[in-house]
């Protein structure tokens, strides 16, 4: 027996966007709560609840009403592409983990572990110390064009 689990492809006509399921292929099987397991309205509610952003809020910045943010994230409408494309742009995601839940999912803060935090620190020490290089090698060929 085959597992067919469901994703959505996306499919663009008259400027409206429409989810359309198909069997996915993909070896995602076995998979607990993946992103691509959500529906567009629970990622748009993810995503916004990750931004800090209130229903109000984000309908405000998206020039729409309330009610219209509040259908899309109960799925009862889908926005039209124009207006997915602004919604992820303010939910800091992509547009396609927005329609399909594959790419980077929104960061939260029980996200950003300690490793994350030491290794960018790491990151940060190294390019300071490429920087300082960098400024000392330019001093030194200021000098030298001074001298000539």
């Amino acid at each position: 027996m085959t597992n067919t689990t469901k994703s959505n492809n996306l499919n663009v006509l008259g400027g409206t966007v429409y989810l359309a399921e198909v069997p996915d292929t993909g070896g995602k099987e076995g998979m607990a709560h993946s992103s691509t397991d959500y529906t567009l309205g629970e990622r748009i509610c993810k995503a916004r609840d990750a931004s800090g952003l209130s229903t109000a809020q984000l309908a405000r910045r998206l020039g729409i009403k309330t009610s219209t943010l509040q259908s899309w994230e109960s799925d009862r409408s889908e926005p039209r592409s124009n207006k997915l494309i602004l919604l992820a742009g303010v939910l800091n995601v992509s547009p396609t983990w927005l329609l399909v839940g594959r790419g980077t999912p929104p960061l939260t803060d029980d996200t950003a572990a300690p490793a994350d935090i030491d290794g960018m620190r790491s990151v940060l020490d190294r390019i300071q110390k490429q920087a300082q290089a960098l400024a000392d090698e330019i001093a030194d060929l200021q000098d030298k064009i001074n001298r000539v």
